[in-house]
């Protein structure tokens, strides 16, 4: 948009360019208050056209501004559409992963008693195991003595039985 001091310029050109054409005489037979009153009415028409111009461009530029606005209003509606399709979509996923995460929680809490639990019956198998284990190899060692306890008790009985053996034939 041109200032008032760029229009007046303009009007200013207009009229010398009006005065070098001849439309108005700079020294011809119409009076002064002529010449004033033709300035003055072209000057006027000058200003309305630049208003008309003015005006027309300033209806130009409310439509374009109009026709954005409504570009703009558009691309949000879709916008928000876009997001509402992306909110429907991950919400079922967010209840599902949180329902998951806490399936996970509580297995978790009750994984760890049952984890000490278990720790806790393989030492006590593990003990009971080495004590069967060292029971066993006391049992076999016992029995071990025990059949050289019978072995020797034996030979013993043997020998005296052939002593007392010896002792009735010597009777006889």
């Amino acid at each position: 948009m041109a200032t008032p001091k760029q229009l007046r310029e303009q009007q200013q050109s207009q009229i010398q360019k009006m005065k070098n054409s001849g439309i108005i005489s700079t020294n011809g037979s119409p009076t002064k208050d002529d010449k004033e009153e033709e300035m003055s009415r072209s000057a006027a028409a000058m200003f309305r056209a630049k208003e008309e111009e003015i005006e027309k461009k300033k209806m130009e530029v409310r439509g374009k501004v109009h026709a954005h606005l409504g570009r703009v209003e558009d691309a949000t509606k879709r916008l928000a559409e876009i997001r509402e399709e992306l909110e429907a979509l991950t919400d079922p996923m967010r209840k599902d992963v949180a329902v998951v995460r806490k399936k996970i929680d509580s297995v978790n809490k009750e994984l760890k008693p049952l984890g000490q639990t278990c720790q806790k019956k393989e030492r006590e198998y593990k003990e009971a195991l080495e004590a069967f284990n060292e029971k066993n190899k006391e049992k076999a060692q016992l029995v071990t003595k025990l059949m050289e306890l019978v072995s020797e008790s034996e030979k013993l009985r043997m020998k005296k039985l052939e002593e007392l053996s010896k002792n009735i034939e010597s009777l006889h």
